[in-house]
């Protein structure tokens, strides 16, 4: 162990979480956060206990949430700190899922960035993960009618049964089209876009006047240089009068205390169900993000690293 210096942490990760963000985290090139350059220690978001420390902020025995990275223990100062977890009676790992990243996507890009009002048709890709498995079910909190796209009779099982969507769509059995159109007969309001590509294309052609575009995710682009040149958007934005807005989470870090409240009370509450994939030991991290985008997981994919307690 390193010495610890005036003003420092020195933390014990016990989750990380793969996530399907970390794949641009490692490209050469840079979109929203530098690359993690060759070499150093994975980034990535983890639950920790303080070992110990030397800021008046923190103690021995505290839980934090941070991006840590893919590490046993870190050194980190007080500003590497997301937060305090609070002792809300929830398994420590929700911190990372419904509590987490995913949780405060899932808040803030639907209510800040799609605006859902009350009886209008939210669609929601990858619905069956971690975030649309949240979005839908804050959508149905707000009086929606939710449909979600998932990838294979199980998810699309989930999205209906354990998420509560009024209708759930398995792209992978073919016919998006005419399934959108079964399923949302007078269109779309909302569009929470997880994936781009050929889901986000089918979904564009069912948009309704005044719908709003959440770009959330694009998981289905293998690679963003060169930049793919696929169907154009703009004239169905144009005629519709929709609007498309790309969403980051870390835009809202001030307010994620009123996330993490509303999202707790929900959970608490039943108002929201959420499902955990958990893995034990740090070796399963670089597979777990690649089973990611093979659909292999149901529900959040969690790997835990150190036992919660000493």
């Amino acid at each position: 162990m390193p010495l610890l210096a005036e003003g420092r942490v020195l933390v014990r990760n016990i989750y990380l979480t793969a996530e399907p963000a970390m794949r641009g985290w490692v490209n050469a090139v840079a979109n929203y956060a530098e690359p993690v350059p060759l070499g150093a220690v994975m980034r990535g978001p983890a639950v920790a206990r303080v070992e110990a420390s030397r800021d008046a902020g923190f103690r021995a025995g505290d839980y934090v949430t941070g991006a840590f990275g893919w590490q046993d223990y870190a050194v980190v100062s007080p500003q590497a700190i997301q937060r305090k977890v609070s002792d809300s009676g929830l398994p420590l790992s929700a911190h990372l899922g419904v509590l987490g990243l995913n949780g405060l996507t899932a808040y803030f890009a639907l209510l800040e960035v799609g605006q859902p009002k009350a009886g209008e048709t939210v669609v929601v890709s990858t619905a069956a993960g971690s975030v649309g498995g949240t979005v839908g079910q804050i959508a149905n909190i707000r009086g929606c009618r939710t449909v979600g796209i998932a990838g294979g009779p199980e998810k699309a099982r989930m999205c209906r049964e354990e998420f509560g969507y009024a209708a759930a769509i398995d792209y992978k059995a073919g016919g998006l089209d005419d399934a959108l159109a079964r399923a949302c007969p007078e269109g779309v309001d909302v569009y929470f876009d997880n994936t781009a590509g050929p889901i986000s294309d089918a979904v564009m052609k069912h948009i309704r006047v005044g719908a709003r575009i959440v770009n959330c995710g694009t998981a289905s682009v293998a690679s963003w240089d060169p930049i793919p040149m696929g169907p154009r958007v703009e004239r169905q934005l144009l005629v519709k009068r929709a609007r498309m807005q790309g969403f980051l989470a870390t835009d809202h870090a001030a307010r994620y205390p009123e996330a993490i409240a509303a999202l707790t009370d929900w959970v608490k509450s039943g108002a929201i169900r959420y499902r955990e994939d958990i893995l034990e030991g740090i070796e399963h991290m670089p597979g777990a993000i690649a089973g990611l985008y093979r659909g292999e997981n149901l529900g959040k994919r969690i790997i835990r690293i150190a036992p919660e307690k000493i």
